[in-house]
């Protein structure tokens, strides 16, 4: 088998990237940095530019399905600028698989995209299954919104499309985790807000083995990527300063103070998702991380 990985260079890519390897299944991977490109027989790079729309179409050869996570972060600060580019990152290399796929033959039989749960309201009291359609009115609402129904073109390609909604990611290099970790270790850590919203998260391992086994299994359609047992944030932060050994005794950070911190970005640490994993795990998946402590420990210690 041989796939073809977008943002193979990110976080998520290159856990993906390193179980591709240990299972025997072959790499193309896209980037914009042509020094980056390597020619190796199970993992070849090619260059791509989704802003002026290029494509080495070699990347397609042979290739069973595409793993699409490419997409600027949203962990920097949302300017009006930086908003429209969070946006068409998403839109613009979306449409430059789809347009290049349109006049080509290919053997590709399905799509697997990032997407996220920010897709869902904010809530306390929701518990969202993939099928509700109560989204949010925010800015990362609708981000995800629009990412999807770019995805969902492929299926007019006779491509079987599946999304997984990416919860908060916990891994040992990188990501939001990392920031969160970095003043509970000065003894400046503190929940955010009243602490209650919740906060459905994954192990990194996790996210990328179901990657694959949606792959491998040729699931379709949409999945939850998160852990089975979501908690709030005042759990987490306090998780996180018990396993580091550090005191937890500053009062939470107010929203207003973020929010001139952060600007808009500041929504990332309030809004509230609880999220079922259900669906994934009634397909067979079997999760190696169920709860935040044995995740954390794994990763902090």
């Amino acid at each position: 088998m041989r796939v073809l990985i977008t943002g193979a260079t990110g976080l998520i890519g290159q856990e993906i990237v390193k179980l591709c390897q240990e299972k025997n299944i072959a790499v193309n991977y896209l980037t914009t940095n042509n020094s980056k490109i390597s020619q190796g027989e199970n993992y070849r790079g090619y260059y791509w530019n989704p802003k002026t729309q290029e494509i080495d179409t070699d990347c397609f050869k042979n290739i069973d399905a595409i793993i699409h996570l490419a997409g600027a972060t949203v962990s920097k600060r949302w300017t009006p600028t930086y908003k429209k580019e969070i946006l068409s990152s998403r839109k613009a290399s979306t449409q430059l698989l789809i347009n290049t796929l349109k006049g080509e033959t290919h053997t590709i039989k399905q799509v697997i995209s990032a997407s996220a749960i920010g897709i869902y309201s904010d809530s306390l009291t929701n518990y969202y299954e993939e099928g509700s359609k109560d989204f949010g009115k925010s800015f990362l609402s609708n981000v995800v919104q629009l990412w999807e129904e770019e995805v969902d073109a492929f299926a007019k390609l006779g491509i079987e499309v599946s999304k997984i909604r990416i919860g908060l990611v916990l891994a040992k290099e990188g990501g939001a985790l990392q920031e969160m970790i970095k003043p509970i270790k000065f003894g400046l850590g503190a929940a955010f807000g009243n602490g209650k919203q919740w906060q459905s998260w994954i192990h990194i391992q996790d996210l990328a083995d179901m990657f694959l086994y949606i792959l491998e299994n040729n699931l379709k359609g949409v999945y939850n990527g998160v852990a089975p047992n979501p908690v709030t944030n005042n759990e987490l932060i306090k998780t996180i300063a018990n396993i580091l050994r550090k005191p937890l005794f500053l009062p939470n950070i107010p929203k207003f103070f973020l929010r001139s911190v952060l600007g808009e970005m500041h929504t990332l640490l309030f809004e509230s998702q609880r999220v079922s994993s259900k669906k994934i795990e009634n397909r067979g998946f079997n999760f190696k991380y169920h709860h935040v402590r044995s995740a954390l420990v794994n990763i902090l210690q």
